[in-house]
């Protein structure tokens, strides 16, 4: 099958980049075509490696640049001659519905951002991806039809983004609860540097490492401050690959209000951690309803602390929890992601014959 993914550029620490970008590299891996138009980025040299095409298309929103944008797309679709586009991000979407209209290729979506209002737009796809049940429901919800939509939930494990990754352990102090994410307000910091100033409290020991960046950094480093155990707090900035800090935590928490399917819970649950997430969106599909990781409710530094405190004291429970983490890890596979995917591309493709001669079945 020939593939062709459109997103709007292919930079690192941007969640639906990484997605992309990973299931680009497994499909190829797998025998298909595959090519990525994008305004380019930091991910380019890893996709030439794997034998992924790229073509720039510019994602640029003006009206001129959009039109000359999908003048653009159209070029690259008559010149590589997709079986299936792929449009993983709103302005994607736009940009291909009228040239797979034109050229009579089916265009597949996925909701990554779920919470954005301009979700709604990935409707233009004859199939939509959920990255979780809740995405599923939540875009049902908003007029998507079920018959459209199918739910393809995240998954990290197998990356070639992650072949030569660094498998050291971080050197941290311990006890320590990590956390690794941008510095926005639906990441939920506020509640865990909250929740921490609690288990402090109870376990001066106890360390805070908060691994990311974000427009909130200076605002969240003024509110650790105010802790009064800001000493105990470390705020790490952005880092290519976050998976040591991952390898060295005791306790890894994702406080999040607001999360379709955090890739960074299956890259703990692949480092073992110990996690605690709240129960929004697609967390505790990804942490097994509750069987991989602890639940707790968001908006909730109280209850967050409870649990932090629970872990702290208890060194058995602990390890527990970092044993319940491996519960069906299978099901994180990125191969499994892309057999899924491909499924969905075969469901959208009325014609059979348009899948390239050259395509081998998987």
């Amino acid at each position: 099958m020939r593939i062709m993914h459109l997103l709007n550029h292919t930079y690192r620490l941007n969640g639906h980049v990484h997605a992309a970008v990973d299931l680009a590299c497994e499909q190829r891996r797998l025998g298909h075509e595959v090519c990525i138009a994008s305004g380019g980025g930091d991910f380019d040299e890893l996709l030439a490696s794997h034998h992924v095409a790229t073509r720039i298309v510019d994602h640029e929103r003006r009206p001129l640049a959009v039109i000359r944008s999908m003048m653009r797309l159209k070029q690259c679709v008559n010149e590589w001659k997709p079986d299936v586009i792929h449009a993983h991000m709103m302005t994607s979407a736009v940009l291909a519905f009228p040239v797979c209209k034109l050229s009579g290729i089916p265009l597949v979506t996925t909701v990554h951002n779920e919470f954005e209002k301009s979700a709604i737009l990935m409707g233009l796809g004859k199939r939509v991806i959920a990255v979780s049940e809740s995405v599923s429901r939540s875009m049902q919800q908003r007029g998507i039809s079920p018959k459209k939509l199918h739910v393809v939930l995240n998954g990290t494990i197998g990356t070639a983004r992650f072949a030569n990754r660094n498998a050291e352990p971080a050197k941290l102090a311990h006890p320590n609860i990590v956390f690794v994410g941008g510095l926005h307000p639906r990441k939920g910091v506020v509640d865990l540097i909250a929740a921490f100033k609690t288990a402090h409290s109870a376990f001066p020991a106890a360390r805070l490492y908060i691994v990311g960046s974000g427009p909130m950094e200076e605002e969240y480093q003024e509110l650790a401050r105010q802790t009064g155990c800001s000493d105990a707090i470390t705020f790490v900035g952005s880092v290519d690959d976050p998976y040591p800090y991952m390898l060295a935590a005791d306790i890894f928490v994702l406080p999040s209000l607001a999360d379709p399917a955090p890739l960074v819970i299956s890259e703990a649950r692949e480092a073992a951690c110990a996690i605690i997430g709240t129960k929004v969106d697609g967390i505790p599909q990804l942490l097994e309803f509750g069987e991989a990781g602890i639940l707790v409710p968001p908006s909730a530094p109280d209850m967050l602390a409870t649990a932090l405190i629970d872990l702290l004291g208890d060194p058995a429970k602990l390890k527990e929890w970092r044993e319940k983490s491996q519960l069906r890890i299978d099901n994180l596979t990125i191969e499994r992601v892309a057999l899924e995917t491909t499924a969905v591309y075969r469901s959208a493709m009325t014609q059979p014959k348009l899948i390239g001669a050259a395509s081998r079945a998987v």
